[in-house]
């Protein structure tokens, strides 16, 4: 339902072979780690381990029992029984008792993880951010304007951020939306950059009660003031535009467009007034052509924000996501580029959570078994899966590897990804430097982004049709 919306938070665990988790006090450890100027170490829980391997026993005793029970119960019986019901339930039995060993995987080995973005001695790395809206009827425009305001504000160098929002409905009203969330941001990042705000959805920060207002800083209480205006400003325009949507066509071009540019090489004296870059994406439509929702939508911006910004890492959210932690690039930062674990590291999966829930969440509808337990015992096993949202993606992983060499051949790569020599640039250099607002670049977008360009290719045939990105 649209009343929980959905967070990613940035202080628990997960990764393809790594994950994040809150400080667990076990101080030597973390001491060593910052002598040796690590980015992340591993916390072996000992204690739950012990936990439960003993419950592993424990329950492992009555259930040896009852198999005991039923094979003996067919071999010695002296009063004849009744064979068919009898095989009915030992099946039932056997059957619940594999699916309990199985899940006993996510708790004889969980692990969790310390990072230390404070060690980061290296440049950061650039970072696309990917957001997907389908159908702006059914995903509020407010809801995803203050997502993409959101992702704009994150506690990262705003030079290195570029955020995409794909529109699959190609709304002329969305496309409105987010020009008008562009100046609301300018505003918002100062205010949350000057203050250190750490919720950083509009809609959540002005929902939240207020403290008493006496206490606090009277400049701080101005500014707010003004903020909260701004963001009513642009919350009337949203709510507006909303009223009048209209279903737009079915067949439609691709249509990209710099909705905001730092540019690469304009020189920002004051850090708090930078903001990322902000392109919007409507990609081609058509009747006869597959589209293959989600995933479909995402390789088009694999492949236009390849030409654009090419950005090493990428961070893929929904359009009802915001972050509770603004530091989560910086922590997923400390796993990509901690030299020990990132030769075998895909992605950083932030676990996901929900508000507007009942108090005594009875469905577990935090998902805490989920990422709690499950995705804390799959890091013991060589990592969880993909959740589909909320993770800081390696782009060249996408690639398989081979793509980076220098000496692969041009008609093979043109084979695999098609006929652009912009993007077969991409896939061998590390980050695009020439300005996002270059005619050509986006021009060339505008053909990547068609429904028709993988047709024919290995991308087509395998990212696409198999659906295999998401």
């Amino acid at each position: 339902m649209y009343c929980a919306r959905e967070i990613f938070e940035s202080f628990l665990h997960l990764s393809v072979y790594n994950s994040i988790h809150k400080k667990t006090g076990q101080e030597k450890e973390g001491k060593r780690a910052m002598e040796d100027s690590r980015l992340s170490i591993i916390n072996v829980p000992r204690r739950l381990r012990a936990i439960n391997k003993a419950f592993f026993v424990g329950r492992s005793i009555p259930m040896l029992a009852l198999l005991y029970y039923r094979v003996s119960s067919l071999i010695f019986s002296s009063n004849s029984i009744s064979v068919f019901p009898w095989f009915l339930m030992s099946i039932s039995e056997f059957f619940f008792i594999f699916l309990w060993l199985l899940d006993q995987a996510f708790s004889l080995q969980p692990i969790s993880r310390t990072v230390f973005p404070e060690n980061i001695s290296k440049e950061l790395p650039p970072i696309d951010v990917y957001i997907c809206t389908a159908n702006p009827e059914k995903e509020p425009i407010l809801n995803v304007m203050n997502t993409v305001v959101s992702s704009m504000a994150l506690d990262y160098p705003s030079e290195k951020l570029t955020v995409y929002l794909s529109d699959d409905a190609g709304s002329p009203f969305t496309l409105s939306a987010i020009k008008e969330a562009a100046l609301f941001a300018k505003s918002w990042i100062l205010f949350c950059r000057k203050y250190k705000i750490t919720t950083l959805s509009p809609e959540l920060y002005f929902g939240i009660s207020e403290t008493d207002r006496a206490k606090l800083d009277s400049e701080f209480v101005t500014e707010e003031d003004e903020i909260k205006e701004k963001y009513n400003v642009l919350k009337q325009q949203v709510e507006n535009l909303g009223k009048i949507i209209t279903r737009s066509s079915n067949d439609r071009a691709s249509y990209i467009e710099m909705i905001h540019e730092q540019g690469r090489n304009v020189r920002v004296d004051d850090d708090h007034a930078k903001m990322p870059n902000l392109v919007y994406v409507a990609r081609e439509k058509s009747q006869g052509q597959p589209h293959h929702y989600k995933a479909g939508a995402l390789n088009v911006l694999l492949r236009v924000s390849g030409v654009i910004s090419n950005s090493p890492y990428i961070l893929v959210l929904d359009c009802d996501m915001y972050c509770n932690n603004p530091s989560s690039a910086r922590q997923a930062m400390c796993f990509h580029l901690d030299t020990k674990i990132t030769s075998s590291l895909a992605f950083v999966q932030f676990p996901q959570r929900f508000y507007n829930l009942s108090k005594n969440d009875l469905y577990d509808s935090q998902m805490r078994t989920t990422f709690k337990r499950l995705w804390q015992g799959m890091d013991g096993i060589q990592g969880p899966v993909l959740s589909g949202t909320g993770f800081y993606l390696k782009r060249r992983a996408l690639y398989s590897g081979p793509e980076q060499r220098k000496d692969i051949d041009l008609h093979q790569l043109k084979a695999n990804f098609g006929s652009s020599n912009k993007l077969i640039s991409s896939l061998q250099q590390d980050v695009n430097t020439d300005d996002l607002s270059n005619g050509d670049s986006l021009h060339e977008a505008q053909v990547l982004a068609s429904c028709t360009y993988e047709n024919d290719t290995q991308w087509g045939k395998q990212a696409i049709s198999k659906q295999q990105f998401i």
